[in-house]
């Protein structure tokens, strides 16, 4: 950076590719503010019997906040191909996190929850790991979704179709993958102005009765709908419902998880704010606020009577948003980078396009060095 308080600095001064190259507030708010209602949501998800309000709220919630976080990632995954650098990236920020926090969730609950013969399964997705499973099988089929004619279509169907399959076993928690694999396939199609048509100003005001309306409706569900829906994770037979009831249930949340992501997304700000920031962390946020969660279960500690005062309960939302507001800071990513974003040079093949420009670029240099050191005075042109 320049002495000139300007972010460009001096007009004639183009900055480096590195520096002009910035982060989208946006996203970053997005990312921060949905992995809030995550950890917000795994809080409430322990005090629903009988509180009809939190159950309200926490459907209302379960509706989009996965939503919103597969959407930004298939929106992010445009790019992905099956060149090494991206299956790299994929192993290092995803595989290996998974299968470090699944052994990680399966110790802490051997130990923490007294249960000794507890497995370590990598098959068997430990709690919120599901959509790191998911991420990997979405990401390697992003091609598939790229080159079809009718994407999104398709993928509903497939979700509708798992939705009625009981034979969709349990490994990499199947269910989830499919049913949620609309939502990440609307990421890979959507484009920016798409983005700018939903945080227009109109979009905002209509927003507010339409979550209003959500929460009504949500609110008529509770008695009359299991809270096991908005999970996503088992067909329709699961519940002892009729098979039909699947592919309804499965096209209807999909309808009321975009429009209450276009809702959210309408009040997202698009400035820098004092969490943007914190928009990069939130796989860290994402993985370790489980341990919190699983702890208070182990422990007891949602037992205890005072959650269940409106009080209690606004205090155990403000903890759960402080949680995972922490879990995401630099420190924290800088202590974990070695697990969540490990750079494992040691473990690929070098690029041959990388080696073969370094041998490209080695005799050139050799040769300038070579002409510098017979005419020391005289300046080698570039």
């Amino acid at each position: 950076m320049t002495a000139s308080l300007r972010p460009n600095g001096d007009r004639g001064t183009p900055l480096p590719r590195q520096q002009s190259k910035q982060r989208d507030a946006f996203f970053d708010n997005a990312k921060y503010l949905a992995i809030v209602l995550v950890g917000v949501g795994h809080a409430w998800g322990q005090i629903l019997d009988g509180n009809r309000t939190v159950e309200t709220l926490y459907r209302v919630v379960y509706t989009f906040h996965m939503p919103a976080f597969i959407i930004i990632s298939g929106y992010f995954s445009r790019s992905f191909d099956l060149s090494p650098k991206r299956v790299k990236r994929l192993i290092t920020g995803v595989v290996v996190p998974y299968v470090v926090f699944e052994v990680a969730y399966s110790l802490h609950r051997r130990y923490g929850d007294d249960a000794p013969d507890h497995d370590i399964s990598l098959l068997d997705p430990t709690y919120l790991l599901w959509f790191l499973c998911a991420l990997f099988v979405w990401r390697l089929t992003t091609p598939i979704w790229k080159t079809v004619r009718w994407p999104l279509p398709i993928a509903l169907g497939i979700a509708a179709l798992a939705s009625m399959a009981p034979s969709v076993g349990n490994d990499l928690n199947m269910q989830r993958v499919l049913q949620f694999l609309p939502c990440f396939v609307l990421g890979l199609v959507l484009r920016p102005e798409h983005f700018a048509l939903v945080r227009r100003r109109s979009v905002r005001i209509a927003s507010v009765p339409v979550v209003a309306a959500a929460v009504a409706v949500a609110w008529w569900s509770v008695p009359r709908m299991e809270t096991a829906w908005f999970y996503r994770n088992a067909p329709a037979q699961a519940a002892d419902a009729p098979w039909w009831t699947g592919p309804v249930l499965t096209l209807a949340l999909f309808g009321c998880s975009v429009v209450l992501t276009a809702c959210f997304f309408a009040w997202v700000p698009g400035r820098r704010m004092w969490f943007t920031a914190l928009g990069a962390g939130t796989i860290y946020g994402y993985l370790l606020h489980g341990f919190l969660v699983k702890a208070g279960t182990y422990e007891g500690w949602f037992q205890e009577p005072v959650l269940d005062q409106p009080l209690g309960e606004i205090g155990l939302t403000v903890l759960g948003a402080v949680a995972i507001t922490l879990l995401c800071t630099k420190p924290v990513q800088r202590t974990l980078r070695c697990v969540v974003e490990p750079r494992m040079e040691w473990a690929f093949r070098r690029d041959a396009g990388e080696e073969a420009r370094e041998r490209e670029a080695r005799p050139k240099t050799g040769a300038r060095e070579a002409v510098e050191a017979r005419e020391p005075n005289q300046k080698v042109p570039v």
